[in-house]
């Protein structure tokens, strides 16, 4: 296979981390307290730069390396990224002291200013199309990444319950290509080829062949579940042997440099957790260590050092016609279009899987905003589940999931819901506490006021969601 441009260097060993384990806020005791703990990794949006969790401050304090891990960027998406995020992105790596940042190969929006669609969110990692198309928009999003951060880049391949028609390449060439062009690191998630295996087919053993195994930064394992045939990537249940032989099988060919539990609900008690760690590193110790190459990352050439080559692929071509981003942006929007918003499902899917995927977004929606907004489930009883399925089913996600727990609110408000008066009461003011740029003083003459001002904003049609 060749590649439009090659700017992979001899490179110097990749950073070593060791054994690590996702940081979240519910286990953060029971991390602290881990033994055998080199690495956290932290999502990168639920931390705000200058107010870190206690618990990463201590942890950092005692030598503990914290990578923060991205999941709002969209690399994968026809627009190139945006500079606020990267900015935030970029502070966590400088607060925390990290070696480097993550990300993830994928769609997270669509729609926009290439499509005649406004921009929907997912609220969840989409796969790429593997085209020429899809890989050209990639490799200028992971270049524009790198410029903005401070430290270097690596990019995780995602699970999928879904497969784009007419693909050009596999995972293994679609990820050493981008390798090849950016000299951006891996994040390998072997959770996620196994995931991939059961529910696209793919040789997880094939892919491990084709990948250039010695761009790896780290590694990812994580516990899922299979239903009606289906692989779910949970992170809420135990590591399986399947899994484990992946990443047996990995280590095989390349000594990890770092190798990271991921476990994000269902959290089992310390000693489980301290027991899938121990699992995680056994199965690193059954490869064949004779056969591995030692894990070097590809040196990031500065721009003013890459061979002549466009810029990135264009808007438009010479005739005016869609260029690689407005062809991505058509596929992606009429993807999730049919995933969130009922339109008919694009040619060449599987519609039942499609029908699989879009009841998995619709229940993450459910959830996550339950999480961001616990007030909600509390106020609301029983009845926020149907209330708020109800409200998702006619108005997908157009922002984050705050904005979704606001809208949610400001749509029952409207409708005079909850029927029960103390209740809506109870709705109102947690819509009032959130609703504006600035929380309320708690003077009652300025609550008040901006009671007024919000019944207002009810009434406007600038605020329908």
């Amino acid at each position: 296979m060749t590649s439009t441009c090659v700017l992979r260097t001899a490179a110097p060993r990749a950073i070593r981390l060791g054994t690590g384990i996702g940081w979240r806020p519910e286990i953060a005791d029971a991390i602290e307290r881990m033994p055998g703990i080199d690495w956290v990794e932290a999502v990168a949006e639920n931390l705000c730069p200058g107010h870190l969790p206690e618990s990463l401050v201590r942890l950092r304090e005692r030598g503990v390396t914290v990578v923060p891990h991205g999941v709002s960027l969209g690399l994968g998406g026809a627009e190139r990224p945006d500079a606020g995020r990267l900015a935030a992105l970029a502070a966590r790596a400088e607060d925390l002291g990290s070696p480097l940042v993550t990300e993830h190969i994928a769609f997270v929006r669509a729609g926009g200013r290439f499509t005649a669609s406004p921009v929907l969110e997912a609220g969840h990692l989409l796969p790429v199309p593997r085209t020429r198309d899809a890989l050209d928009v990639l490799c200028e999003n992971v270049r524009i990444a790198q410029d903005a951060l401070p430290v270097p880049l690596a990019v995780e391949n995602i699970a999928a319950l879904i497969s784009w028609p007419d693909e050009e390449m596999t995972e293994g060439q679609f990820l050493y290509e981008l390798v090849d062009r950016t000299g951006v690191r891996l994040l390998i998630d072997v959770a996620n080829l196994h995931t991939n295996h059961v529910n696209r087919g793919e040789d997880p053993s094939r892919a491990l062949d084709e990948l250039p195994v010695e761009a790896i930064a780290y590694v990812h394992v994580a516990g899922g579940v299979e239903r009606d045939g289906v692989w779910h990537d949970s992170h809420a249940h135990p590591v399986p042997q399947a899994v484990l032989d992946v990443l047996t099988d990995l280590a095989s060919r390349v000594q990890p440099p770092g190798v990271l539990l991921e476990r994000d609900e269902d959290f089992p008690s310390p000693e489980e957790l301290e027991r899938e760690v121990a699992a995680i590193g056994a199965a690193v110790d059954r490869a064949r260590p004779a056969s591995r190459r030692p894990a070097a990352a590809p040196v990031r050439v500065r721009r003013d050092e890459r061979p002549e080559r466009p810029e990135g692929p264009a808007d438009t071509d010479a005739s005016g016609s869609p260029g690689a981003r407005q062809r991505v942006a058509l596929a992606q929007t009429a993807l999730l279009s049919a995933l969130v918003a009922g339109t008919p499902v694009p040619e060449g899917f599987d519609r039942a899987r499609l029908a699989v995927q879009g009841r998995a977004l619709l229940a993450k929606r459910v959830g996550v905003v339950a999480k961001v907004a616990p007030e909600l489930p509390v106020i609301l009883g029983g009845s926020y589940r149907t209330e708020f399925l109800a409200y998702a089913h006619r108005r997908p996600m157009t922002a984050g999931y705050r904005h979704d727990a606001l809208g949610f609110a400001a749509h029952l408000l409207r409708h005079r819901r909850p029927h029960d008066p103390r209740t809506r009461r109870e709705l109102t003011q947690w819509w009032v506490d959130r609703a504006g740029a600035r929380p309320p003083t708690g003077s009652p003459w300025n609550r008040a006021v901006r009671a007024f001002r919000v019944a207002r904003a009810l009434r406007s049609p600038e605020t329908r969601v």
